[in-house]
């Protein structure tokens, strides 16, 4: 087949970039469309997934974001208007949804956090086949439009994607850490988020509380970076890094985010979130297990090294066979 992959945002490549690369190896042709947002163009090149860009983010307000719906999917109109695609797959993507469904192109989504009501709204209309984790109630996808279109797998995604992930030190050593001292890593609030729309001043906290010690902070946007960058006291990178290795060697994740959470529960690496959504069932379950801790008070955090041997704990391989067979069901 000749399969359409759309990338819009950074987490997304690392959950397609094992479903490419089976995808490839089993004799699909695959082309690439991605979003110039948050390191996802920098994220390709590191996994070595060849890519046309297409697009920006236009912001976070929602008539902004209405905007750069109409805009990007016109230019993805365009870029496959002849290419005679087969499926086309997203993660989270309404552009490629869209254009998907101007071209008759049968089309792919997944995601796994089920409040995200405008985004779902349009890509589970659109799509023929809507792929989640199996721990998210149907009755909470119903009013999406998802009825005999529900593609679902057990775990989490994080650990099909790191299903034959193994850590690499060099991380360290590009950064300049210590591995003997201990290690935090911080994932900002993902503010451009239409579900998000608020300051969280027990981030605030969490970051004064480290500040000074091991602590490497992964900025979503340029403003954070800037901000965090006045702040001091913080190791921030200037590039895209491996920062599942980085998660894997930690001692502390905190994260605002999601998909950095559910990593560090993949690797077995104690994790707080200080997320003040509405928690989707994936995390509702993970915190119910004790896999995930939501942080409630900064003095929570202590920040100390795990002893040997800790690393790695509990964690579990899936293969990602089960996602392409999900991914490509529209077209099977």
């Amino acid at each position: 087949m000749r399969i359409w992959v759309d990338l819009t945002n950074s987490p997304h490549v690392l959950v397609l970039a094992p479903v490419i690369r089976r995808l490839q190896e089993q004799g699909h042709e695959v082309q690439v469309t991605a979003r110039d947002f948050a390191q996802t163009l920098e994220l390709c090149e590191r996994h070595g997934i060849g890519y046309y860009a297409v697009g920006r983010h236009r912001g976070a307000a929602l008539r902004d974001k209405a905007a750069g719906l109409a805009d990007r999917s016109w230019r993805l109109v365009r870029f496959a208007a002849r290419r005679r695609f087969d499926l086309a797959i997203g993660h989270g993507s309404n552009d490629i949804s869209v254009a998907a469904r101007l071209l008759r192109i049968p089309c792919s989504t997944m995601f796994d956090y089920e409040w995200a009501t405008v985004q779902h709204t349009v890509n589970c209309r659109l799509a023929q086949a809507v792929v989640v984790p199996e721990i998210i109630p149907p009755e909470r996808l119903a009013r999406y439009g998802v009825a005999g279109k529900l593609r679902r797998y057990p775990g989490l995604k994080e650990e099909y994607y790191l299903y034959d992930f193994e850590p690499d030190p060099a991380v360290l050593r590009a950064l300049g850490l210590d591995p003997a001292q201990p290690i935090a890593v911080v994932r900002t609030p993902p503010a451009v988020s239409l579900y998000h729309r608020f300051y969280n001043d027990l981030f605030g906290q969490v970051l004064g509380r480290l500040r000074g010690t091991q602590t490497v902070v992964l900025p979503r946007t340029p403003a954070q970076r800037e901000e965090l960058s006045r702040a001091g006291g913080f190791l921030i990178p200037e590039h895209a890094i491996d920062a599942q290795s980085l998660i894997a060697y930690a001692d502390l994740v905190v994260s605002a985010g999601g998909t950095m959470n559910r990593e560090a529960v993949a690797l077995g690496t104690p994790v707080f979130t200080v997320f003040e959504g509405r928690l989707g069932a994936v995390d509702e379950q993970l915190i119910a297990d004790g896999r995930l801790r939501r942080l409630e008070r900064p003095e929570q955090i202590e920040l100390v090294k795990r002893e040997d041997g800790q690393h790695g704990l509990q964690r579990i391989r899936r293969n990602p066979r089960r996602l392409v067979e999900l991914l490509t069901s529209p077209a099977a």
